[in-house]
């Protein structure tokens, strides 16, 4: 089982999306996401994300936003409790991520893009303002086969 921390920047109505297409063996291979990673050894969420995005963009979040905790379940990848954040604060430069391209999507048009289907559940939870949530996504293989919000079965 693993910690990891998800951040979505928000910016003249897109998002930073990251193009995973550059590392070799990655869960997210082909995949847009938000940039974050892996909890290291004494890290609180706050301090992961804030790390993962100064590492993945250049960029230091001036505030983040914590918007909820998703759990991944998958017969190939194991279990996964992410911290979804998101921010409109932060300040530096990009610069280009080892891991994919970077690429600043309106809201509007990141469904369009090749996501997980349980990201787009929690991408319109995030559009919507929902409050804190708990959502637990259930995958065989690619497929999303469960979905459950806050402890209600939504698929």
């Amino acid at each position: 089982m693993k910690n990891t921390t998800l951040c979505y920047l928000e910016q003249d109505g897109c998002y930073l999306m990251l193009h995973r297409v550059k590392k070799q063996q990655d869960e997210n291979a082909g995949k847009w996401i938000g940039v974050g990673g892996k909890f290291e050894e004494g890290e609180s969420p706050d301090d992961c994300v804030r790390r993962e995005v100064r590492e993945e963009t250049g960029l230091s979040l001036d505030a983040v936003q914590f918007r909820g905790i998703v759990t991944f379940v998958s017969d190939t990848w194991g279990t996964e409790y992410m911290h979804l954040f998101t921010s409109s604060r932060f300040s530096g430069t990009l610069h280009p991520c080892d891991e994919g391209e970077l690429a600043w999507v309106p809201v509007d048009r990141v469904p369009e893009l090749n996501l997980w289907e349980g990201d787009r559940i929690f991408l319109d939870l995030l559009t919507k303002d929902t409050p804190f949530f708990s959502l637990k996504l259930v995958y065989r293989g690619d497929a999303l086969c469960e979905a459950i919000l806050d402890g209600n079965k939504i698929l």
